[in-house]
């Protein structure tokens, strides 16, 4: 039996938090825009006009202001951006129930089938920008192919506000001269080697047989990267995929070097990761450390719990240890604090929980209950009274991936 072909869109708002903000205040429109935290933090967005300054996401602030003095520079507003999301994924599941979010600016649709009901993938499409534009006054770019990475790939080929497809009887063709490094998934490290052998373009992959790859990348990761070139992806596009990973960060306005402030930091950190598992009612297992230095070197630490928790005390706890862990005698530009290895949340008690964990369990539902009904900074940890906050709001410096 002939499996059936799928019918994949992906859509990514283009520029999405500086999009926002020229929507929202015309006088930004046309100026060189970006979304961040400060002179000392970093790019959490750019607008076109700013990207053609050589300024992308992640970069410094300041080094952003060096390449242009005339940088209008917007904090954070998540609030606003997860409103007009709604809005564009609710779009999306009027016309299929089928809608996996990746990211706040970005999801896939399965139109496998819906052609009787709204035509042509490319008119759907078409339609789907038109009444993103409506509602919200924003552009986006879409990708449509037979499968998620290739929808994924096809999106970015012509931003902002472009509509691509690759029909099935295209792949080939579209990938010889695709280059491997423009691949998701594939990163520097399989690059590198990819270079070594003089490998650039996925039809330098598909040209040798797959034997040739698992030979020298091992049986799974040969075929991965053979698939990967041909366009191959199986994965289906899955409405209820949970978040790999929940975190929070913060750059701070100074290099800090004191133990007890860094602490402070952390357990602020550790709390808002919490406050997140807990509000999603989900748990997480293995808990990372992030430590970026006054070099803009970083290092990653992990340790894995034998019970997965949502207990900020416990997060916290681990955090600690991991921090005394890494190497100091520089100051410190930024932590953060991540836990992956999710699950669903509690419903009874673990048998071999301790009382000291039901005792932070009953401290993290009191506060939560207080926040719930007061606001976010209704009440805060003795322990970080006297800590300089700009907001004990989400202030955009979590991420769920």
């Amino acid at each position: 039996m002939k499996q059936r072909v799928r019918t994949i869109l992906h859509l990514d708002m283009d520029a999405f938090y500086a999009s926002v903000e020229q929507h929202d205040d015309p006088a930004l429109r046309g100026r060189p825009v970006v979304v961040g935290g400060g002179k000392r933090g970093v790019v959490s967005a750019a607008s076109y006009e700013a990207r053609r300054y050589g300024i992308h996401s992640a970069m410094p602030m300041f080094q952003a202001l060096q390449k242009c003095p005339h940088l209008v520079v917007r904090p954070v507003r998540m609030r606003r951006y997860q409103q007009v999301s709604q809005v564009v994924m609710d779009i999306l599941r009027s016309l299929s129930p089928l809608v996996e979010p990746l990211s706040i600016d970005e999801a896939f649709v399965d139109l496998t089938g819906t052609e009787e009901l709204h035509g042509p993938p490319e008119v759907t499409a078409q339609r789907i920008k038109d009444r993103i534009r409506r509602a919200t006054g924003l552009t986006c770019s879409v990708g449509i192919a037979p499968n998620k990475l290739l929808a994924k790939i096809a999106s970015d080929q012509n931003k902002p506000d472009g509509l691509t497809m690759i029909p099935p009887d295209a792949i080939r063709s579209f990938l010889q001269d695709f280059p491997v490094a423009k691949v998701p998934g594939i990163g520097p490290k399989t690059l590198q080697k990819l270079s070594v052998l003089g490998v650039r373009t996925c039809g330098q992959v598909t040209a040798q047989p797959v034997t040739f790859w698992t030979r020298r990348f091992g049986d799974r990761a040969g075929r991965w990267i053979y698939e990967r070139a041909s366009g191959v992806d199986p994965d289906p596009v899955n409405p209820q995929r949970p978040a790999k990973s929940i975190g929070a960060e913060n750059t701070f306005e100074e290099d800090l070097a004191e133990d007890a402030v860094l602490h402070k930091w952390l357990l602020l950190q550790s709390d808002r990761v919490a406050r997140r598992l807990r509000r999603r009612g989900i748990l997480g297992r293995t808990v990372t450390l992030k430590v970026k230095y006054d070099d803009f070197k970083q290092i990653t630490r992990s340790r894995t719990l034998p019970l997965p928790t949502d207990s900020t005390e416990t997060i916290y706890g681990e955090v600690l240890a991991l921090f005394a862990g890494v190497p100091r005698g520089r100051k410190i530009r930024l932590t953060g604090v991540s836990v992956s290895g999710l699950s669903a949340g509690r419903g009874q008690l673990h048998l071999f929980e301790n009382r000291e964990e039901n005792r932070r369990r009953r401290l993290d539902t009191a506060l939560d209950a207080i926040r719930h009904r007061y606001g976010a900074g209704a009440v805060r940890r003795g322990r970080l009274w006297d800590l300089t906050l700009l907001t004990e709001k989400d202030d955009g410096q979590g991420e769920d991936r």
